[in-house]
């Protein structure tokens, strides 16, 4: 993924983040929903084109479509106010494709930074298939899990790379990053008591 295209997925993380905690309203979440999808359409698509058959760069253009079609699914469902599902079981087939990029990322290209990114944007998409797709009351845990990883997934990451910085970076200093980031999500998941047993549901998360 772009570095550039990388550094707005953190954004739309941190405002979807935001309004998964109830700060900011749906419709007009949406909106930046849609300006970083359909840059992460229009950008895969020029790679495509351009990658002269490269399996690799074809393979990472995949990638970001993962994120553009649920970018712009996002955006439209909350602007015009549709229903969650089709987003939620969407995410549980990006959620198992994330997996696969992940294997990829640590065994065929030996990247273990962006290994561990794709294993946490998996357990992201996750928790949205459960929230959207299956409606449990988990709406405010994945919000903070969200905003976590707006910022360690790809804002970060993104910036550092423009920087120049990132491929310096030590694996321990990742690796640390990565246990303080499931510490907090247990933590998270202490704290906030998200309901995952659809008969203890009193009402569908917005």
């Amino acid at each position: 993924m772009s570095n550039v295209g990388l550094l707005y997925v953190g954004g739309v993380l941190f405002l979807n983040s935001i309004m998964l905690l109830g700060k900011v309203e749906g419709k007009s979440a949406g909106i930046f929903n849609l300006f970083v999808g359909v840059l992460q359409v229009i950008t895969p698509l020029y790679l495509i084109m351009t990658a002269d058959g490269d399996a690799a760069a074809i393979l990472g253009a995949s990638g970001i479509f993962l994120f553009g079609f649920t970018y712009l699914y996002v955006g439209i469902t909350n602007l015009c106010n549709l229903d969650t599902t089709g987003v939620g079981w969407y995410s549980l087939w990006v959620a198992i494709l994330a997996i696969g990029f992940s294997v990829v990322n640590f065994t065929v290209f030996g990247d273990v930074k962006f290994g561990i990114i794709w294993l946490m944007w998996a357990f992201l998409w996750t928790l949205f298939f459960i929230l959207l797709g299956l409606k449990r009351d988990i709406g405010r845990y994945t919000g903070f899990v969200t905003l976590i990883q707006s910022w360690v997934t790809a804002t970060i990451p993104a910036f550092l790379s423009m920087t120049g910085l990132w491929n310096g970076m030590p694996l321990a200093v990742v690796w640390v990053v990565t246990l303080l980031c499931i510490a907090a999500f247990i933590y998270l998941h202490v704290v906030t008591k998200p309901v995952f047993r659809k008969e203890s549901i009193n009402s569908a998360p917005a």
